[in-house]
């Protein structure tokens, strides 16, 4: 039978229904290839495999027939092919399993595959965006926080700019479109930073509108 575990999202990819007033602009998932390349480093695991494979080779042709080096080498591009088919797939995970959501007041991010959590970070948490556009139109735009926000590394990754750990900034991880996107987030973010905070304070009691409304005599 199957299941939906995220059957009780009212709104895929965000764990309650938006409030009054919030729109969703744009909601997205990462690239799986992508994500495999860029956070995993597939092709520099296939890389290293192929150099093993060929070191061994190299080795076992002084002093056997090519064909046999070929086939002495040759478990070092099984093992290869293991490891690169476990980093796909775990991409394939992390992707199947994240919504990346950008309304008009938030970024949101419904993240991991063992245990999902969703982050909420206002606009005005966020002192600058950072997009790195790759060929293709697939990009990450990474989120500087400020102020006392504070994030882990491990407990966000792969959905973090790469190397960044002091201060972790939270990312939307290789995305189709990132152009596009980007500029939806940017100006979002500059139309909600632009309306004026509106405060509520306590109503004046009648004694102090009374005494304010008594003239001081002059002196």
């Amino acid at each position: 039978m199957s299941h939906d575990d995220f059957a009780v999202e009212p709104i895929r990819g965000l764990p309650e229904r938006p409030p009054e007033g919030e729109e969703i602009l744009w909601q997205g998932r990462p690239d799986a290839w992508r994500l495999a390349v860029e956070s995993l480093n597939l092709y520099w695991v296939a890389l290293y495999f192929v150099l093993f494979f060929g070191w061994r080779a190299l080795v076992a042709g002084a002093e056997v027939p090519f064909w046999e080096a070929v086939r002495i080498g040759s478990p070092f591009l099984v093992m290869g092919a293991v490891a690169c088919g476990l980093l796909w797939l775990i991409a394939l995970i992390q992707a199947r399993t994240t919504v990346y959501t950008v309304t008009n007041r938030r970024v949101a991010m419904r993240i991991g595959a063992a245990l999902t959590v969703t982050l909420n970070l206002p606009y005005r948490w966020v002192g600058e965006a950072n997009l790195d556009l790759r060929q293709g139109g697939t990009g990450t735009i990474a989120l500087n926080l400020i102020g006392e926000t504070r994030l882990s590394y491990l407990n966000t990754w792969p959905h973090v700019r790469p190397w960044y750990m002091k201060r972790t900034q939270p990312a939307l991880r290789c995305i189709p479109d990132a152009e596009r996107v980007a500029r939806i987030l940017s100006e979002a973010a500059q139309s909600r930073l632009a309306e004026p905070a509106v405060r509520k304070v306590a109503p004046a009691s009648p004694a102090r509108e009374s005494a304010a409304a008594t003239p001081v005599p002059a002196e």
